[in-house]
């Protein structure tokens, strides 16, 4: 897992950087949870979502939002973040120009980032948004959502109400052209502590079933 320095908006950025397996290999991004309360790109289920991708031949890269670790900057209430994010997918998309497909993975507030980065990059087919912050932040910009992906949540989860997250996710499944698969995992709690293994279990199931040839989602 080799350690990267790319070039950011305010500076350097830090990340961890697995290259594609073959030159069109696809491309998966995994943003971290929010700065302010300890979110880094260590957290547990960003290097769960890392290794995911890395192992299904992805080229893939976790990063440090600006101000975290060795990331020059600082905090910027989510507007800096989300260029920070668009930096680093150009930096990988330098190595990968023909990667057949482009996917974003986010925690909490990351993958509130990921989502807002969805409406900017329409080469991002896929998405996998846990425990996305829709009690917290607007997610009106949704409108509509370009790409499929999934949403999973927590029903014991204390900071991300999972009544906010139905809210978003019927929103999101009025819109024609795009599926949303909402997956619930029992008695996790924002930090799916003791519940790693549904949760990862809920990533790969889904991954299986978009990444096959045959998938009925494009």
């Amino acid at each position: 897992m080799p350690e990267v320095i790319f070039p950011g908006p305010e500076g350097r950025l830090e990340g961890r950087f697995a290259p594609g397996p073959r030159p069109r290999a696809p491309v998966a991004m995994i943003l971290h949870p929010h700065p302010q309360s300890g979110g880094t790109m260590n957290n547990r289920i960003v290097q769960e979502l890392y290794k995911t991708f890395q192992r299904r031949g992805f080229a893939t890269l976790r990063f440090n939002f600006r101000g975290v670790g060795k990331s020059q900057g600082t905090f910027d209430n989510g507007v800096g973040e989300l260029s920070d994010a668009a930096s680093a997918l150009d930096w990988v998309q330098s190595f990968h120009p023909e990667a057949q497909t482009t996917w974003i993975a986010g925690v909490s507030f990351g993958a509130w980032i990921g989502m807002q980065l969805l409406m900017r990059r329409p080469e991002i087919r896929g998405f996998i948004s846990v425990a996305p912050p829709a009690n917290m932040y607007d997610f009106t910009f949704l409108a509509p959502c370009p790409s499929s992906g999934i949403i999973i949540q927590g029903d014991a989860d204390e900071v991300v109400t999972p009544s906010a997250v139905q809210k978003l996710v019927d929103k999101l499944r009025t819109q024609k052209h795009i599926t949303i698969h909402h997956d619930t995992i029992p008695g996790a709690n924002h930090f799916f502590e003791h519940e790693m293994p549904q949760l990862m279990g809920s990533v790969d199931k889904y991954l299986d079933m978009r990444l096959a040839p045959d998938s009925p989602i494009r």
